[in-house]
This record gives C-alpha cells, sequence and structure tokens, in this order.
C-alpha cells in the first residue's frame, strides 16, 4: 500500500540549528530561506513531496530545489539519500532538498520523463536547470549543484 500523501503542505518539520542547537519548526512550503529562531543561522531544508503537493513546495520556491526521484526498492537511492541530505546542510540556506517517491507519485515521476532512479534535478524558480542520472559522492553531487546555481539571480 501506498504511504499516503499529507494533503496539508505546510507541515512542519523539526530542524536543530547547526550553530545554537536550537529546534525550529520549518513549513514544508514557503517562500525565502529559513533561519534559526534563535540565531539566525541558516538552517538546511529538506522535505518530502508528491503529486499532489509538488508544485507547492517544489516549484514555487525561491531558492533553488535539488529534488531527488528515488524508489524505496533502488539501492544506490539508500546510497545516495545521505550524501544529498550532506549537501543540502553543506548548503543551508542556499538551496532546498525535495524528496519524491516516484512510486507513490507516478505524475511527478512522468513529467520529469524519469527513467532511472535516483534521477536528481535542479529547479530554479521552477525550470530544471540540471540533471543527473545515479548515485554519486557528496563532494562531486555538492560540486554539481553550486555549479547549477552558480548563475542564478538572487529569488
Amino acid at each position: 500500500m501506498d504511504k499516503p500523501e499529507t494533503a496539508a503542505t505546510n507541515d512542519p518539520t523539526t530542524v536543530r540549528c547547526p550553530e545554537c542547537g536550537r529546534t525550529n519548526r520549518l513549513p514544508a512550503a514557503s517562500r525565502g530561506s529559513p533561519r534559526c529562531g534563535g540565531c539566525k543561522a541558516a538552517l538546511p531544508w529538506i522535505t518530502d513531496a508528491g503529486d499532489r503537493t509538488f508544485a507547492e513546495i517544489a516549484e514555487l520556491a525561491t531558492l533553488p530545489v535539488l529534488v531527488d526521484l528515488w524508489a524505496a526498492w533502488c539501492g544506490p537511492c539508500r546510497l545516495v539519500s545521505p550524501e544529498l541530505e550532506q549537501v543540502a546542510r553543506d548548503l543551508a540556506g542556499r538551496i532546498k532538498l525535495v524528496k519524491v517517491d516516484v512510486d507513490a507519485s507516478p505524475e511527478v515521476a512522468r513529467r520529469f520523463d524519469v527513467q532511472a532512479v535516483p534521477t536528481l534535478l535542479v529547479l530554479d524558480l521552477g525550470q530544471v536547470v540540471a540533471r543527473q542520472t545515479g548515485a554519486a559522492p557528496a563532494g562531486v553531487l555538492r560540486d554539481w549543484v553550486e555549479r547549477a546555481i552558480a548563475g542564478r539571480r538572487p529569488g
């Protein structure tokens, strides 16, 4: 049975600030870049999306969005997931990581013509600016994301 997708895209996720340790609540969908309520440090923004929530969570974001199109049965997806989360932590305040299970979200998978998983996209203001298929180490992924967002206009 598929995991039900949350209807409310503003269900908050809690994130511990890497600078001061304060717990912060981040909505899945919002504009801007999340900051700690205590010390104002940039926070890593990692969330899930699906067919019904993808547009609001990923396409309307003002930060560049790293989209991880994955599947639970995929070994390389399980290997690359912690690497992507490390990239999101390293680039806190500069990107948003959105994870999409392609088996539970066939419309998103079709829209981006996913032929293999993991498929990684970088979206800037809703437009694909970079695409990569397959797993890679965190350093390679970080370099790829940084190149993809290097020339972007501030959102």
